[in-house]
């Protein structure tokens, strides 16, 4: 046999365990990416805050992706069909709503941050002030409405039914002596409303993030109420490889640089750490 033809017997095996090879070296490094990236759904005021937490947690091997939803339910809809692995977004009160709404498999992974709400208005320099009818913009979505009648009645503005109830409606509604008219809007465009609306009910991220007004300027603040704190959501059956969720909700809860960022987002003394 010629020189030529036993190297070219000899060359097309190698060629092939080399590509085998490289086929498999490419598979474990997928794997290995795959294993220590970390997907988690967002609504965009957190975009700054969970961005500098995945900086931090890149030195340790984790990598996040960020995904913004600009709704309140996709999130939950995108963990429950294993397209991200966890979701930033909502409280307590809303998640068993949505739960009981949907029957996901959702639970509570850990405890985030949590800020105050308030009543807002651009006219008006006190809630004693505000006139008959009065236009008072509030969330749309069964839970945050519910808590924006709570805060009213605490207000004095109004009386519902029951205090304890998370998910009051406006048919809850016993007396109203100013006759508010109210407008139901999407949670996040309620801060949009500040400057028509006669009175809003406010998240401080949202009113910061649309420029309209300083959350500290609220004629009533609710109470820190840590049911309210914004949680790390998976499916009660995630399992959370290399520690990856575990790792960066420990940097969330313990970076400088976010309470920084959480002081700047919705103002100092108008958040606080729901885990604690």
């Amino acid at each position: 046999m010629s020189n030529s033809k036993l190297s070219k017997n000899w060359l097309i095996p190698l060629i092939v365990l080399v590509l085998i090879v490289g086929l498999a070296g490419y598979r474990y490094v997928k794997n290995q990416q795959q294993d220590n990236t970390l997907t988690i759904g967002i609504s965009p005021p957190y975009a700054k805050l969970l961005q500098t937490v995945a900086d931090e947690v890149k030195k340790q091997g984790v990598h996040v992706k960020l995904v913004e939803f600009s709704d309140w339910q996709a999130p939950n809809v995108a963990v429950q069909n294993h397209d991200i692995d966890a979701n930033f977004f909502q409280q307590s009160v809303f998640l068993r709503n949505a739960i009981k709404q949907t029957g996901y498999n959702l639970h509570a992974f850990a405890i985030g941050s949590g800020s105050h709400v308030g009543l807002y208005s651009k006219k008006y320099k006190s809630l004693e002030a505000l006139p008959e009818n009065a236009r008072v913009v509030i969330p749309s979505d069964p839970v945050n409405s519910a808590r924006a009648l709570i805060l009213l009645d605490r207000a004095g503005l109004i009386k519902i039914k029951d205090l304890s109830n998370e998910l009051s409606t406006r048919q809850d509604i016993i007396s109203n002596p100013k006759n508010l008219q109210f407008l139901e809007v999407e949670g996040p465009q309620t801060a949009l409303a500040y400057n028509d609306a006669d009175l809003i009910f406010g998240f401080p991220h949202y009113l910061n993030m649309a420029k309209v007004a300083d959350p500290k300027t609220a004629l009533f603040l609710d109470p820190v109420d840590k049911k309210y704190a914004i949680l790390f959501v998976t499916r009660q059956d995630h399992e959370d490889k290399n520690d990856k969720l575990k790792t960066f909700v420990h940097a969330f809860q313990n970076s400088p640089e976010v309470h920084r960022i959480l002081d700047q987002d919705f103002g100092q003394g108008m958040w606080f750490e729901g885990w604690k």
